[in-house]
Order: C-alpha cells, then sequence, then structure tokens
C-alpha cells in the first residue's frame, strides 16, 4: 500500500497539530497535587507543563512547563560537563596519533625546554652586560648634578641622563621576558608531565612499562 507525502506529513505532525489546534483540551497540576482538565488553562498555571489530550482522552502531547532556576542551571552544568568531555575526547584522539610511545612525548618535551632554556641563558648575558654598562654610565654622571654631593659640580649632559634611562629601562624590559621565559618553561613541563600521565592511562601502562629498555 502507498503513502502519499501529505498523509505520512500528517501521522509525524499529529502532536503538535493537536497542540496548536483550536478546542484541544489541556489536563495540569496545580499547586496541591490536583489535576484539571480542560479547554484553556488559567492564568496562574500557564508557566506549569500540561499534556494535551484527544477527544478520546488520550494523551497525544506535552507542552513543557517553564523551567526553575535550578532546572536551569542543572542544564547549564550538564552541557558544561559534555563539553569537557568532548574537549577530552579530542584531546586523547590527538594525544594517541601525535605519539606512539612515552619516550617521544618525553623527547618532545625536552626539546621544548632546551628552546625556553636558550631563550633564558642569551637574556641572562643580555642583563649582565647592561648591568655593567649602567655602572659605568652611573659611575660617569657621578661627576655631574645631581648625582654628585659636590655643590660646585657642572649639571650633567642631557645625552647621559637619556643613555641611563634607556639602559635602565631595557634592563627592565628583559627581566620581564627572563621571567617569562622562565615561567614558559615551567608550564610546558607541567603540560607535558599531564600528557605522559593521561597517555599511560589511555595506553594502559604502568611507570614501569614506560620506562623503554
Amino acid at each position: 500500500m502507498r503513502l502519499n507525502l501529505i498523509s505520512v506529513l500528517t501521522c509525524l505532525f499529529l502532536p503538535l497539530a493537536a497542540v496548536a489546534q483550536k478546542g484541544a483540551t489541556y489536563s495540569w497540576v496545580d499547586d496541591e497535587g490536583v489535576t484539571h482538565f480542560g479547554d484553556s488553562i488559567p492564568a496562574e498555571y500557564a508557566d506549569k507543563p500540561k499534556d494535551v489530550i484527544n477527544e478520546h482522552g488520550v494523551t497525544i502531547g506535552h507542552i513543557q512547563g517553564k523551567k526553575t532556576d535550578a532546572e536551569i542551571a542543572a542544564e547549564k552544568k550538564a552541557k558544561d560537563l559534555e563539553m569537557q568531555m568532548e574537549l577530552q575526547r579530542r584531546a586523547d584522539r590527538a594525544l594517541l596519533a601525535t605519539y606512539v610511545n612515552v619516550e617521544e612525548i618525553e623527547m618532545h618535551r625536552d626539546r621544548r625546554v632546551e628552546l625556553f632554556q636558550a631563550q633564558a641563558r642569551v637574556t641572562e648575558l643580555y642583563l649582565r652586560n647592561l648591568d655593567r654598562r649602567l655602572s659605568q654610565l652611573k659611575q660617569e654622571a657621578g661627576r655631574y648634578k645631581p648625582y654628585s654631593s659636590d655643590p660646585n659640580a657642572p649639571s650633567i649632559d642631557p645625552d647621559l641622563l637619556d643613555d641611563i634611562d634607556e639602559t635602565e629601562n631595557s634592563i627592565e624590559r628583559h627581566k620581564t621576558n627572563l621571567k617569562k621565559f622562565q615561567t614558559e618553561e615551567r608550564q610546558i613541563i607541567k603540560r607535558f608531565e599531564g600528557d605522559i600521565q593521561r597517555f599511560m592511562v589511555l595506553k594502559g601502562l604502568t611507570l614501569a612499562q614506560s620506562v623503554p629498555e
């Protein structure tokens, strides 16, 4: 037997049509727990969940009531949890696709750490040079006002003052960069430690099994 498209759609959307149709019968529960029936719903119960009933007394649809703050918060919490789980699943797939064993993760970690350590060493060397330069500049400036205690000392050359300011500012910038490199090194080590632990869990490895022979 063949069914035309209109008949199929009518069957599929019957509950929705019944809900929207004029003269539908509804049932709802009041605040005392008593079930009521009627072709219209009192305003005070408009936000309550309700069922739609056909002429045979059969429930053919349901209208969701207004959600409470607790229900909204619970739904948000559930969605956030599901999102976290999905992000973890993606991270796990990427971890397993990137590495074959723990040794590869450690090698990758060591290369990243060496990069930050090299940047830190260069910065430390540059800072030592700047400190020496600043010391020399201040020693030279000690012969002039306002650095000299001699009331007859000449005023300092503005270019010398500019050199001192520029050197001090450069020292502060490089100190900030050095702290950044050191912080990033600690963070990368911590991140790779987490990757190693997660990789071992996914592979079902123990600490002894993760160490290559």
